[in-house]
């Protein structure tokens, strides 16, 4: 067990993240990033439908530019949205990751925010993309995310 800063599945998922690198051609991608810490989540998607006609994530991947627990998050994430509903996708929030990690220092709670943040990111751009519906509560994620990305910007050339 460890005894220091982070879990030991936080260490796990920071040393062996899974589903690291970009999907060719995603149904979407959201990229979120934090302006106080600098880290940088790109999140790819690709959807697909169930036999029930549900849309739902098949594949899902990163990119993180960020310290280990941005990095864990990230994929912890991916674990967690592979093959959900889109609807259900949404339910997510910080603490199922928080949780699924086993924890994570206060200072590193923001890491599981801007993992949820990139998802809803990457199903707004999804919605979007296809005209779908776009619940209220995702557009005002998506308002911060922007805001969000203009300020770091000056720190990430590619955005």
């Amino acid at each position: 067990m460890n005894k220091g800063f982070y879990s030991d599945k936080v260490i796990e998922y920071f040393r062996n993240p899974r589903n690291c690198g970009a999907i060719k051609h995603p149904s979407a991608e959201g990229v979120a990033g934090n302006i106080v810490c600098g880290d940088l989540m790109s999140l790819y998607i690709k959807v697909k439908k169930n036999k029930a006609g549900q849309e739902y994530i098949h594949d899902i991947r990163f990119k993180t530019f960020g310290c280990a627990a941005a990095i864990a998050t990230s994929s912890a994430v991916t674990d967690l949205a592979k093959g959900k509903t889109i609807r259900d996708a949404l339910r997510m929030d910080k603490k199922d990751i928080v949780d699924f990690l086993e924890g994570l220092p206060p200072i590193k709670i923001h890491c599981s925010l801007l993992a949820i943040d990139a998802l809803r990111e990457a199903i707004y751009q999804y919605l979007k993309k296809t005209k779908q519906t776009i619940p209220p509560e995702l557009s005002d994620v998506h308002k911060r995310v922007i805001a969000g990305k203009m300020h770091i910007s000056k720190y990430h050339s590619h955005l």
